[in-house]
């Protein structure tokens, strides 16, 4: 791209926390080293105690043995010492705990300070994503609700994190969240474009929250048959699965995103090196409420975005997909991928390495595209032995070098949400 354009958006700050890795230098050795985490989920709430359980010493809230739910979980924090100062950070959830941690990685990277609150909005991508916290509270308190935090009161919402963020980092143009399921964290994104287009604000700040499930959300999941089975119980390395054969349900990751959004005239701050341009963007609904995925709607979303962006199908040279492990989802995205005529663009899974991160995973996928931008290589997709179909530009559990010039991030989401950005190289 030759130069700036007066209506051209860009990314000028990633902030990132998962369990590869916490921070954009960690996240993208570990995405590059092809790192994983998985292992039966240990958090407090996050296990569902049942008789005749699967994973023997896996206590659930009352320390019975309990059903065998894999993901990915992040180790300590590692929080900065302006975090750490915060008041309100005693009474924060691991949600709110950790949006903090990585905004102020994205804050400085995009170097905000000095600029006028005023002219800072937020758009928080997700929605119920403190349900772990809750239960766990809830079950301490079951007897005695008499003691119940009064914080409590607060962190059943989601402009809790809202909150947050915007007393930490005095934000004070608008804040709200938006969720979309797991297309939450890009339909933020696309919000923060549309509201510094607007005028709204000069720049946009979008987190794609953590999404922290309890074993009510992982038990239903499971039921529905989207969450993956207890087949890889004793292997939990080998569960997460996305375009592989073998594949049996998405594996959760914690993991949380943060994009900071600005227009052209912004970027000209010294020191400020956009990642890339956000050249199109599309949002198309199947009119379902199912988690079903529509081939007609995803299609739509992708042909939506190119058309957006002014570019041909043979302008894209790299997709991250949607790729979850799911039997119908990852099938019915190859289609769309086909249909669209992107099948020679290079294509990885980034859920492979980090887990289904729900809420945040459109956030964190655009992040991981915009690392493997940077660094002209093109992570491994683990576990992909055997890929569901040939005929396509596979990155199997070997990385390869690519330089991205134009980049394709795919979202989908339950309720039929379906999202598409492109993303052009600067």
């Amino acid at each position: 791209m030759a130069g700036h354009e007066p209506g051209d958006v860009f990314v000028t700050g990633l902030g990132v926390t998962t369990a590869i890795g916490q921070g954009v230098r960690e996240f993208t050795a570990g995405l590059l080293e092809g790192r994983s985490n998985f292992s039966v989920m240990r958090r407090p709430g996050r296990q569902c105690a049942l008789a005749g359980g699967v994973a023997a010493g896996v206590g659930g809230l009352d320390g019975r043995v309990s059903t065998a739910f894999i993901g990915a979980e992040i180790g300590e924090l590692a929080l900065t010492a302006s975090i750490q100062k915060s008041p309100a950070l005693r009474t924060a959830s691991l949600s709110g705990r950790v949006a903090l941690l990585t905004l102020q990685e994205a804050w400085s990277d995009a170097r905000l300070e000095g600029i006028d609150p005023a002219r800072i909005g937020l758009v928080v991508g997700g929605s119920n994503f403190q349900q772990r916290e809750l239960v766990v509270s809830q079950e301490s308190f079951r007897s005695r609700p008499q003691f119940l935090r009064p914080s409590y009161g607060m962190s059943f919402m989601d402009s809790d994190v809202c909150g947050l963020c915007t007393e930490h980092f005095g934000i004070r143009g608008f804040a709200y969240t938006i969720g979309g399921a797991s297309a939450s964290g890009q339909l933020a994104a696309i919000h923060g474009v549309q509201a510094v287009l607007s005028g709204q604000v000069d720049v946009c700040v979008v987190v794609g929250a953590l999404m922290d499930l309890s074993y009510w959300e992982c038990q239903g999941l499971r039921a529905i048959g989207a969450m993956g089975s207890d087949r890889y119980s004793n292997d939990p390395a080998r569960a997460c699965r996305p375009f592989d054969r073998d594949r049996d349900g998405f594996i959760y990751g914690e993991c949380c995103g943060v994009l900071i959004i600005e227009g052209s005239a912004r970027v000209k701050r010294d020191g400020v090196r956009p990642y890339a341009r956000l050249a199109g963007w599309s949002v198309r609904m199947d009119a379902n409420r199912n988690p079903n995925p529509s081939l007609e709607g995803e299609v739509g979303a992708i042909r939506g975005a190119l058309e957006h962006a002014g570019w041909s199908a043979g302008r894209i040279d790299y997709i991250n997909p949607h790729g979850t492990g799911s039997m119908v989802g990852d099938e019915t995205e190859l289609r769309a991928i086909r249909e669209c005529g992107l099948s020679r663009a290079h294509l990885n899974a980034t859920k492979s390495l980090t887990g289904h991160g729900l809420t945040a995973a459109g956030a964190v996928e655009i992040i991981a595209t915009l690392v493997q931008m940077s660094q002209k290589k093109l992570h491994p997709t683990l576990n992909l032995q055997h890929a569901m179909e040939p005929g396509y530009e596979w990155v199997g559990v070997e990385g390869a070098d690519h330089v991205i010039r134009n980049a394709l991030s795919l979202s989908f989401g339950f309720g039929g949400v379906n999202t598409a950005v492109c993303l052009e190289r600067v």
